[in-house]
């Protein structure tokens, strides 16, 4: 199951303003950057729920796999992950985390990608 569209972020203006204005957590194999939503940068005809919710954007780069179809399955096995630990009470949290894949990331190993993520959202204190 994939991210429902209301926690999906997206444009180029949302993924730059993440990179510009983030705090940044450090793993092994992958980043969080963490930040306030920000509303205003999002196109306002397109919305029909609330834009200051609680967002969330995997990206794995292509150094850790050339095939999409790779890269694609390890992004939907994080956001499963996700969801199945994600609380309704925490999508009113305002803020937007971007989860970037480092490149040299074992793929074969869900584990571990699993364990760093879960352990990377919790050094971040944001879903307590």
């Amino acid at each position: 199951m994939a991210l429902p569209k209301s926690m999906r972020l997206k444009g180029h203006r949302t993924f730059k303003y993440i990179h510009r204005n983030s705090k940044k957590i450090y793993g092994d194999s992958m980043d969080l950057r963490i930040t306030k939503s920000n509303p205003r940068i999002l196109p306002s005809h397109n919305i029909k729920y609330d834009i200051s919710n609680f967002k969330l954007a995997i990206s794995v780069s292509k150094k850790v796999s050339k095939k999409s179809v790779t890269r694609n399955k390890i992004r939907r096995f994080l956001q499963d992950k996700f969801l199945e630990n994600f609380k309704k009470e925490y999508t009113h949290i305002p803020y937007w985390v971007l989860v970037n894949l480092k490149g040299g990331t074992s793929i074969n190993n869900k584990e571990k990608l699993l364990k760093e993520f879960q352990f990377l959202f919790s050094k971040s204190g944001l879903l307590k």
